[in-house]
């Protein structure tokens, strides 16, 4: 291994210990696809089954449109159009989770939510780098358990980052 690649591990397993340390370790498990993705059960405010939404005009295609919850206009993002999963399909099992990040509300729709896992840190790994579609700034890591792999989701930097446009940059 050349010394810029075990820097570069390093970094990302210190960037996994330290964002276990500061955001818990509790994540909320969902399936995008046949992935199963986790994301911080501190970001989640609430879990409620697909609505029709209202479109805005000129948006991107993964902003479905916007839903009035209790008051607050709120954005819902489709992230299987966002992560270029096939044709999104919405049935009873598809669920949309409401987060609530630098505290803008917003919601992501996805194919169904499973449950919550406690992940130490010695469970979590470092995501390689592997030119996807999905750029691994926005992993955490990889969270193992028994058979299970979660792909775990830094949402604050995904929901903030210039490319989703919902936020500004959140508060580090």
């Amino acid at each position: 291994m050349s010394q810029t690649a075990h820097t570069q591990t390093n970094t990302a397993v210190n960037k996994a210990q330290s964002a276990v340390e500061v955001s818990g370790n509790e994540f909320l498990a969902f399936t995008l696809g046949k992935e199963e993705y986790g994301i911080d059960i501190l970001k989640v405010q609430e879990i409620r089954g697909y609505e029709p939404v209202t479109r805005i005009a000129n948006a991107p295609d993964f902003i479905k449109g916007v839903v009035n919850l209790r008051g607050i206009i709120v954005p819902i993002v489709d992230m299987r159009i966002k992560f270029n999963l096939g044709e999104p399909t919405y049935d009873q099992f598809t669920v949309v989770i409401i987060l609530n990040i630098a505290g803008r509300v917003m919601g992501m729709v996805v194919d169904s939510v499973s449950d919550v896992t406690t992940l130490s840190a010695g469970q979590i790994k470092a995501a390689p780098e592997m030119g996807t579609t999905f750029d691994t700034d926005y992993l955490i890591g990889l969270g193992t358990l028994e058979e299970r792999m979660l792909i775990l989701v830094d949402i604050d930097k995904l929901m903030s980052s210039a490319e989703m446009g919902l936020i500004e940059k959140a508060a580090a």
